[in-house]
């Protein structure tokens, strides 16, 4: 049985840093895509950032050079790094897991949620003002 859970969430002031943690049980992150998915109160769930199993990354315009995705294959989770945080940033962020790889798959439609196949609880990032 996947299991995903999501950690490090919290509240923090406007350019200010948070690391969200993810971690995999029933599932091998390597070689494998994976995704941070955001939703916030009235809105749609939004693809922030993806990471294929070879390392290739996709982000959404409005976080590129603030936020990182990255693997930790020996720890088997996944990261996001989340710098100069805006109030926009809000939201609950979810971890999400495809059977896949994303070799073959264009950077846009990587943070496509219906692509994934394994989701976490989320957890909730509050940026104030």
């Amino acid at each position: 049985q996947v299991q995903l859970v999501e950690s490090g969430g919290g509240s923090v002031q406007a350019g200010g840093s948070l690391r969200l943690s993810c971690a995999a049980s029933g599932y091998t992150i390597s070689n494998r895509c994976m995704g941070w998915f955001r939703q916030a109160p009235g809105k749609e769930r939004e693809g922030v950032a993806a990471i294929a199993g070879n390392g290739r990354t996709s982000y959404a315009d409005s976080v590129k050079g603030r936020l990182t995705i990255a693997k930790d294959n020996a720890a088997n989770t996944l990261y996001l790094q989340m710098n100069s945080l805006k109030p926009e940033d809000t939201a609950m962020y979810y971890c999400a897991a495809t059977s896949g790889s994303c070799i073959v798959v264009p950077n846009s439609d990587m943070r496509e949620p219906s692509l994934y196949n394994y989701w976490g609880q989320g957890t909730q990032v509050t940026v104030s003002s």
